[in-house]
């Protein structure tokens, strides 16, 4: 393993983006993170933020700070996330969860192609998606149904099976750009494209990927989007995610949620709703100012660093890994769990074991090895590693990689039982 030692230390001396390593907080030497796939690290920017937003806007300034920058900021960061996912100003703002936001615009899109009756989505879709889209199936009623396209290898969708699925009664198709456990991507433009040929609207969920994967939603000519800013956005647990819907479509759908931050102006307090203009119609409530406010200081170095060089060093370090993974792994009975081919995967690489919810245990443990590393466990046997380009070093890559191959060689992970924890 020495040779691999030496090419990583070689390879972290090139990198031109090692840098922003230091703009996160990072106060644990033994600890390698590679969970930044589903939670960020925290940006040093960000603590400083807090307690300017706790202290002085909050704590002095009190409701005035309503119209310094409080009222506005969704719509700020919205038009910051736009520059990374490929989209205009305008066309993306920060709300809600997730969900809310995929709800919101899978109803408006049923809407707008009433008389069509089939939502197509695939089984490697993050499973709240699949759910949200089961409970509109349901809420529509008379007729609508949900078709969720297999995979044939458990890693990827074939593009064949998608568009056999699509129809001339498919109102919405709601795929995750990079899926959850494999990490598969699918080619935005081209099942975009597919798509729209059937005259379907596209839905895209950019939770797994924005932030990793430079944004086509322009370029495609996606309809709508969702995604969560707490992966490799770093905004911190449960920060608020954001939505896009294409500038053409905006006046045209309607969101099923009228809430007050929504409606065309707000502080008339009229009792009769009237949308909002623009993206804005797609908000509901009042923003969360604090949560809003620790999205900003990653948005703002990768707009600094630029999407294309983050996605060059993402590629580069999912290689150098998948290699390592290759010579010291696969001969202690590890497989790929995620596409071999770049241009068919994301920013994460998954392995897998049939002991890998033990591993992923034993790795966290730190009384064993000499680091303390933290992946995550997908079931059935999935060990996910997550490249962040900006913090993630290809040292930790190596190291991780050898601390993984001395718990299996000797069987350290048997002392763990395989009783799942509720959050793994």
């Amino acid at each position: 393993m020495e040779s691999a030692y030496k090419e990583a230390l070689a390879l972290d001396e090139q990198d031109e983006l090692s840098a922003y390593r230091s703009r996160f907080i990072s106060g644990d030497e033994k600890l390698i993170y590679l969970d930044g796939n589903s939670l960020g690290r925290l940006p040093a920017e960000s603590k400083a933020i807090v307690d300017r937003t706790v202290n002085l806007e909050w704590g002095e300034r009190l409701i005035r700070s309503w119209n310094a920058d409080w009222f506005t900021k969704n719509r700020e960061l919205g038009d910051k996330i736009a520059r990374i996912a490929g989209a205009s100003e305008g066309e993306v703002i920060v709300t809600d969860t997730t969900s809310v936001n995929l709800y919101k615009l899978a109803h408006a899109a049923l809407k707008y192609k009433e008389g069509r009756r089939r939502i197509v989505t695939d089984e490697l879709n993050f499973p709240s998606d699949i759910y949200i889209l089961q409970g509109l199936v349901k809420a529509f009623g008379d007729g609508y149904e949900l078709t969720v396209v297999p995979s044939r290898d458990g890693l990827t969708i074939d593009t064949g099976d998608l568009k056999a699925n699509i129809d001339d009664n498919t109102a919405l198709v709601s795929l995750s750009h990079v899926a959850f456990k494999s990490a598969f991507r699918y080619n935005m433009r081209e099942i975009t494209s597919l798509v729209h040929a059937k005259e379907a609207m596209m839905l895209w969920d950019l939770s797994h990927s924005i932030g990793a994967v430079p944004g086509e939603l322009n370029a495609s000519g996606a309809d709508l989007a969702v995604g969560c800013t707490y992966k490799y956005l770093n905004g911190g647990p449960g920060s608020p995610a954001f939505l896009y819907v294409r500038k053409d479509l905006q006046d045209k759908l309607s969101s099923p949620i009228w809430g007050w931050f929504g409606e065309k102006n707000p502080f008339d307090f009229t009792l009769e709703y009237r949308h909002g203009e623009g993206i804005s119609r797609f908000l509901a409530g009042t923003p969360p100012i604090l949560a809003l406010k620790t999205i900003e200081p990653t948005l703002d170095m990768m707009n600094e660093a630029g999407m294309e060089r983050i996605r060059k060093k993402s590629v580069e370090q999912s290689e150098f890994l998948l290699k390592l993974a290759e010579e010291f792994l696969h001969p202690l009975g590890f497989r790929p769990g995620s596409p071999l081919d770049p241009e068919k995967r994301g920013s994460h690489v998954s392995l897998r074991h049939p002991e890998a919810y033990r591993i992923c245990k034993a790795l966290i443990d730190p009384g064993v090895g000499d680091y303390v590393v933290i992946p995550d466990f997908r079931e059935p046997d999935n060990i996910r590693l997550g490249i962040t380009p900006l913090y993630t070093t290809y040292t930790e890559i190596f190291l991780a990689v050898r601390e993984i191959s001395e718990i299996v060689e000797n069987k350290l992970f048997l002392k763990y039982l395989s009783n799942r924890e509720k959050v793994t």
